[in-house]
């Protein structure tokens, strides 16, 4: 069985991509004049991946969506993360049972991976948000 991984992009700090934070919900009738005066961003060049595969289908991940990642964010059991295991890195639900971690993706087709000690394994950084490709 062939193990889908995530695309991880390595982005260049140097410069920012600056994108509109408004931190207040958005109606879907008139825009609000308030939205003239946005002056939060957020530079997505720290923050994104994107997600290659269908592992994660049933967790409504899909191949080809950005993923937000927030690597300061603990690690907890039924958090979605991305991990880095023996030299690659994997999207997959953790599940911690007792002193074992589980990787568990969320497509019947795949097989949940259990970590050992023996794995050279890190969480990467917990996803926070899923922004969906069209």
């Amino acid at each position: 069985m062939t193990e889908i991984k995530v695309e991880v992009f390595s982005s260049s700090t140097d410069s920012e991509q600056d994108i509109p934070l408004i931190s207040s919900n958005i109606q879907a009738g008139f825009p609000s004049p308030a939205l003239d005066f946005v002056d939060l961003s957020i530079d997505l060049n720290r923050y994104v991946v994107k997600h290659q595969g269908d592992s994660m289908r049933d967790a409504g991940i899909g191949d080809g969506d950005l993923l937000v990642i927030d690597k300061g964010i603990e690690p907890s059991d039924g958090k979605i993360a991305i991990c880095f295991i023996d030299g690659e890195f994997t999207l997959k639900r953790i599940k911690i049972e007792k002193d074992i971690c589980w990787l568990v993706p969320a497509n019947e087709n795949y097989k949940p991976i259990k970590v050992s000690p023996e794995n050279n394994f890190l969480i990467w950084g917990i996803v926070t948000f899923t922004i969906k490709a069209f």
